[in-house]
């Protein structure tokens, strides 16, 4: 994969969060007031590459803030991604001028920008059924199904995950908190490109559904105030509106914290949910040109 620069600037400012182009209320000047007072923002230049074996810890941290402490081999996942780098990308910061001659100075330095800040990919859950983190995933989404989702959705997810007839891919976009949707464009891009020409290979990236996991915040209703949803990546608003099949479930009792980016005096009364999503697979180009749009009419105002 041919590294993508993308330069974008980590602002917390409302008014650049893409809910406000989805039509959401505008936050009330007490809440505004509520919000930390720091840096509005910074600009850092980040890219999209091949992830390689120095990025497996960070990449498992990643899943592991996604699948929080679910009882998943996300050391076994992880590897999954390194070992086909040939779809899907890690996000970095990018390498300064400077950096590939520091690094031939010294080799033992290695990669200088070795963060991992956020991982796109897909893996196919039928061509790996037979690792234990993919049969561990499919438990723990019958588990939480059984609990939290309808008899026909339930339905759906087994056609989806046990049918031998259909094919579904892990669908993962996770990234640290605050990093904005901006990033998710090129990354999906490039993986869209990246699944087309491993097909034209005859690899197994042809897929009938995705799988995927959103994070999201819920703060209780107060009073007049509906309760309010709070994405960790903004853009996944869009996934679920696509989405054929879904059911939430919270873990509040894995975490101990519920923070969702935005720093407040109430953070403490978000609870945090993860919603399993099942997409049909011929969704998801254009559910990445609507975020592209969106993010565009955003940028150009």
């Amino acid at each position: 994969m041919t590294s993508k620069k993308l330069k974008v600037e980590a602002d917390d400012d409302e008014e650049h969060r893409m809910d406000a182009k989805s039509g959401s209320d505008e936050s009330s000047d007490e809440e505004n007031d509520e919000a930390y007072e720091g840096d509005e923002g910074i600009t850092v230049d980040f890219e999209g590459r091949n992830p390689i074996d120095p990025d497996l810890d960070g990449i498992k941290q990643l899943l592991g803030q996604l699948f929080v402490k679910a009882h998943i081999d996300l050391t076994e996942l992880a590897g999954v991604i390194v070992a086909q780098n040939y779809v899907g990308s890690v996000l970095k910061q990018a390498y300064n001028d400077g950096d590939d001659d520091e690094e031939d100075e010294d080799t033992d330095m290695g990669d200088p920008c070795q963060v991992v800040f956020g991982v796109t990919t897909v893996i196919n859950l039928a061509n790996k059924q037979e690792l234990s983190s993919v049969r561990q995933l499919k438990k723990m989404v019958f588990e939480k199904a059984e609990k939290y989702a309808t008899e026909l959705v339930m339905q759906k997810f087994r056609d989806a995950l046990e049918d031998g007839s259909k094919t579904t891919g892990l669908l993962l976009n996770e990234r640290f908190i605050n990093i904005p949707a901006a990033v998710c464009v090129p990354m999906c891009e490039n993986l869209l490109t990246e699944m087309e020409r491993a097909r034209s290979k005859n690899m197994p990236f042809t897929f009938d559904y995705y799988l995927m996991f959103v994070k999201y915040y819920q703060q209780a209703a107060s009073g007049d105030k509906p309760a309010e949803v709070i994405y960790s990546n903004d853009e996944e608003e869009y996934f679920i509106k696509d989405a054929c099949a879904s059911f939430n479930y919270s873990v509040q009792k894995e975490t101990t914290t519920a923070l969702a980016g935005q720093w407040q005096k109430k953070d403490e009364e978000l609870q945090p949910f993860r919603k399993v999503l099942l997409i049909e697979a011929s969704k998801l180009p254009g559910i990445v040109a609507t975020i592209k749009n969106l993010i565009s009419s955003v940028t150009n105002q």
